[in-house]
């Protein structure tokens, strides 16, 4: 089963599929993360059908994918692989050396649970790979400020960037759950939302994961976005 449900513990490393058109880079990755006693690297793809074709016969916790390469992308290798019709996928780490929000914006569109640039160091590689392979979505910070920029703008949250059930599944959440959301939304962690609501942090993890489900997004990030297009909190608020 995926880690991206949360099921990947100390019994088992989290399974990793390299996707770069580079084999350099794959390389790179693969001696930085196979020191690592929680981590195991189960292939390499070199273009976005490959990668699409590995994914389903390996089954990995995490899928590293490159934006551009050759035949088809990373982006569309994304869609593919968290297709709704792809049951118990693996959460797909977008890395790319392009700063671009059109990027950015179109990974999450195709159902990325993070996206961080290349010319981070390989601990914060690391870290991200076990933080989107326990659930958690992941923006490195200066995208994050890309995100919550875009939605100030007047009419950007009409993209339909978050999937989900729609504005009708948010009559399915109890007022507290809406309350997670809502902190979510603002980029509060589990403990930041314990002590807002003087819950405990398991609790939080209980609520985050009933708002998740009813929903129908995969992680904190679509999260974020479902909650910006539809009202549910407004920049500055």
């Amino acid at each position: 089963m995926s880690a991206v449900n949360g099921v990947t513990g100390a019994d088992r490393p989290i399974r990793v599929l390299l996707a770069d058109d580079q084999h350099l880079v794959r390389t790179g990755f693969r001696v930085i993360l196979e020191v690592e006693d929680d981590i195991e690297v189960v292939g390499e793809a070199a273009d976005g059908e490959r990668a699409v074709g590995m994914t389903r016969a390996l089954h990995p916790d995490v899928v590293l994918m490159d934006v551009e390469m050759p035949g088809m992308d990373g982006l569309e290798a994304t869609r593919r692989i968290t297709a709704p019709d792809a049951p118990d996928g693996p959460a797909v780490l977008i890395l790319t050396t392009f700063d671009r929000d059109d990027y950015l914006f179109a990974a999450l569109s195709a159902g990325a649970s993070g996206f961080l640039l290349k010319n981070g160091t390989p601990e914060s590689l690391i870290e991200a790979i076990r933080v989107v392979a326990r659930g958690d979505g992941l923006l490195a910070p200066e995208l994050t400020r890309k995100v919550i920029a875009t939605f100030a703008r007047p009419g950007a949250a009409a993209g339909g960037t978050s999937r989900g059930g729609g504005a009708a599944a948010l009559e399915d959440l109890t007022p507290r759950e809406q309350q997670v959301l809502v902190l979510i939304a603002r980029g509060a962690s589990n403990a930041e939302i314990a002590v807002d609501l003087s819950l405990g942090e398991a609790t939080v993890k209980t609520h985050v994961s009933r708002v998740l489900a009813k929903l129908g997004l995969r992680d904190r990030v679509q999260a974020v976005v479902f909650a910006y297009e539809h009202g549910v909190v407004r920049p500055g608020g």
